[in-house]
């Protein structure tokens, strides 16, 4: 019986690291995917300005591109509540009477995965918001933009107001190109920290394990600790002011 439980627990254990594995692989394709979005849809609209008869060809584009996003953000949907059910049954294991002299070994595994389907979420659905914003966005512009040929199809004069507003409109795609380079450039540095991360995790658990059978290096562990929050302060701090310094060199 005793057995048959353990393995029970091991096989939980084995579906959470996989789930875990797929849905890290799912998350930065999902992520690669909405940061090329827009550059795609920049292609369409350039598409747009030197045919417009054949828009319908370029929506066909965009449309199939919303698809496979659309496919990727169900698939990613389900692979979240798969790994939930099993955080689930495992929650459930550690509270056996089968369970109770290992419970405070069982309680800090079941709270790493815990941890780590939290960061998986927070990252889908983070990702998947700016993916609808941006999409919006890019609506809203090919919006404008067949306001404005449709302007000049039917009054056939270029005055300068209308001018003015392509100039303007063309100001408004520069600067989303500049945004969109910083959301790559924001979203590469995330997966880098997120990788770290993973290693830091590892490694902050084997230190752990150390400092309960050796209690004379707490007080170093507690420094690192110290140390490690600072560095993620002052890291912090210098990617922000470094987003704000790229917003107002972009609207200015």
């Amino acid at each position: 019986n005793m057995a048959s439980s353990s393995n029970y627990w091991e096989d939980l254990r084995k579906q959470a690291r996989q789930l875990e594995n797929e849905l890290d692989l799912k998350l930065v394709s999902f992520s690669k995917l909405c940061t090329n979005y827009s550059s795609s849809s920049n292609w369409d609209q350039r598409t747009r300005d030197s045919r417009w008869a054949a828009h319908s060809s370029s929506d066909s584009v965009g449309s199939s591109q919303d698809n496979v996003l659309v496919a990727m953000t169900t698939e990613l949907e389900q692979l979240l509540a798969s790994l939930t059910a099993v955080n689930d049954k495992m929650a459930e294991y550690t509270n056996t009477p089968g369970a109770s002299s290992h419970n405070a070994a069982l309680m800090h595994t079941l709270q790493r995965h815990r941890d780590i389907l939290q960061d998986y979420t927070h990252e889908f659905h983070k990702t998947k918001s700016n993916f609808f914003s941006l999409r919006e966005r890019e609506d809203l512009l090919g919006s404008v933009h067949r306001d404005i040929e449709s302007y000049k199809s039917s009054s056939g004069v270029n005055n300068r107001r209308t001018e003015l507003f392509l100039k303007e409109h063309e100001h408004l795609r520069n600067s989303n190109n500049l945004i969109d380079s910083a959301i790559s450039i924001a979203m590469a540095t995330k997966e880098n920290i997120t990788f770290q991360r993973g290693m830091l995790k590892s490694i902050q658990t084997r230190v752990t394990t150390l400092a309960n059978r050796f209690p004379a290096i707490n007080s170093l562990i507690q420094k690192i600790n110290l140390r490690k929050r600072r560095d993620s302060l002052i890291l912090g701090g210098v990617i922000g002011i470094c987003t704000i310094l790229l917003l107002l060199y972009t609207f200015h």
